[in-house]
């Protein structure tokens, strides 16, 4: 069932990428597909995200082992309930759901972000109606906290689940390994 996937910082060439994953199919728990100055204004960020160092997050292209990008993942810093943590979020193009993609996707991450060694928690905030992406958290041993409520996109009301994993338990402070595939 499960792929052999890895993550790549995401670069400027995967513009394109994004394009695909903009697709109503895929939108639908986000508030419907961004217009093309927003997915501009999106691939910016996600660019200087993955060019920087300071531990703040990373975007990523998510590929096939034949070098085919699938998918996108990636994890930045939010304030959440009094304490600065993590946030994870992920999509895979439709033809390749169901195969473990975004579950080796998010193992891949929870290890890089661990590696990271900056802050304890990592969440994703799935629709409460997004059954796949509730899975995909539950598989990859994220424990659910319960439901809340957000904004996504601002002024759009979602109501989700909290999930969160421990990043690193022992407390230990290092420098990040080298990339890591799933």
């Amino acid at each position: 069932m499960g792929q052999d996937v890895r993550i790549e910082p995401w670069s400027e060439s995967d513009l394109d990428l994004l394009r695909r994953m903009n697709a109503p199919e895929l939108m639908r728990h986000l508030g419907g597909p961004e217009t093309e100055e927003q997915l501009l204004v999106r691939h910016e960020r996600y660019v200087a995200m993955s060019a920087g160092t300071g531990g703040a997050g990373t975007m990523f292209r998510i590929v096939l082992s034949e070098g085919e990008a699938v998918g996108t993942i990636g994890y930045w810093e939010r304030d959440w309930q009094g304490q600065r943590v993590y946030e994870s979020g992920w999509g895979v193009l439709t033809a390749h759901q169901g195969r473990g993609i975004a579950s080796a996707a998010i193992a891949a991450v929870i290890q890089w972000a661990g590696q990271e060694r900056k802050h304890r928690y990592l969440h994703a905030y799935p629709s409460v109606g997004n059954p796949s992406s509730n899975a995909v958290c539950r598989k990859a041993g994220f424990t659910l906290m319960g439901e809340c409520d957000f904004e996504y996109p601002p002024g759009t009301p979602l109501r989700c689940n909290d999930w969160r994993v421990e990043l690193d338990p022992a407390g230990r402070r290092s420098a990040p390994a080298a990339p890591v595939s799933a």
